[in-house]
């Protein structure tokens, strides 16, 4: 990894802590903690972050992503059709991987006991599936990030290259036509991007208001995409938009 890579990494991850040690950073990028050190002078005097006793704290103090419980009740009635149609997917036996999204929670809370393998970044979808006891589940591990209560980073990127699953279903933050999905996030982005690559088929579940914005960070083309479920308050021209990219979507 490039050292320009890294130290904007190393941005995103203090953002998305808060605050972050220096030991935490040297085993999240394989580099020694004198390497971190002089990567975090270099971003201090950017004034992209703050250096601490042992270790970093972010300086950002409107972040993009917005903490799980804000994210829980936003478009709520939606997000639970849209699990609730998601479900109909899912057949006995499946394999599937569920990424940090409040869709996949509700998706979890709706899945019937039976027999299936879930692999997840995410602690809320884990924690919910762990009553069932068909039901297999599997966390990917790797650095956590609170704001979202999921795990991101190098180690849940190359837990995730060691599976294969039938079904990935994932969220973003923004779906465009042209440019296809994004999200404010880049660790999120990455785990995303590694569910869609080892999965056979990919549905997307977006509520209406992510169509026609691109984030900070791209994810997938569309035509990565097989099918997308969505809310019947997308406008016209978003959903026509969908159809002339030959992606099938589904409202409810």
């Amino acid at each position: 990894m490039l050292a320009a890579e890294r130290h904007r990494k190393i941005v995103e991850l203090v953002n998305e802590r808060s605050s972050i040690r220096v030991s935490e950073l040297s085993k999240a990028f394989s580099v020694t903690e004198e390497t971190i050190r002089r990567d975090l002078e270099k971003l201090e005097k950017a004034q992209q972050l703050r250096r601490s006793h042992g270790g970093a704290v972010s300086i950002v103090k409107d972040q993009q992503e917005l903490p799980y419980t804000e994210r829980e009740i936003m478009n709520a009635q939606e997000k639970k059709r849209i699990a609730l149609e998601a479900v109909k997917y899912i057949e006995m036996g499946d394999q599937i991987v569920l990424d940090a999204s409040t869709t996949a929670w509700y998706m979890a809370r709706e899945l019937p006991n039976m027999p299936l393998t879930v692999l997840t970044n995410s602690m809320k979808v884990a924690t919910e599936l762990s009553v069932k006891d068909q039901v297999k589940v599997i966390s990917t591990g790797g650095m956590l990030l609170a704001k979202s209560l999921s795990f991101g980073g190098p180690l849940a990127e190359r837990s995730l290259e060691a599976y294969h699953v039938d079904k990935a279903f994932i969220s973003c933050k923004g779906v465009d036509a042209e440019k296809g999905l994004s999200d404010s996030n880049e660790w999120q982005a990455l785990v995303k991007k590694k569910m869609i690559d080892i999965a056979t088929t990919t549905i997307l579940l977006v509520d209406s208001s992510k169509f026609g914005l691109q984030t900070f960070m791209h994810i997938a083309k569309l035509h990565e995409i097989d099918t997308i479920i969505s809310d019947t308050n997308i406008e016209r021209n978003h959903y026509e938009a969908m159809v002339d990219q030959n992606v099938p979507i589904i409202l409810v």
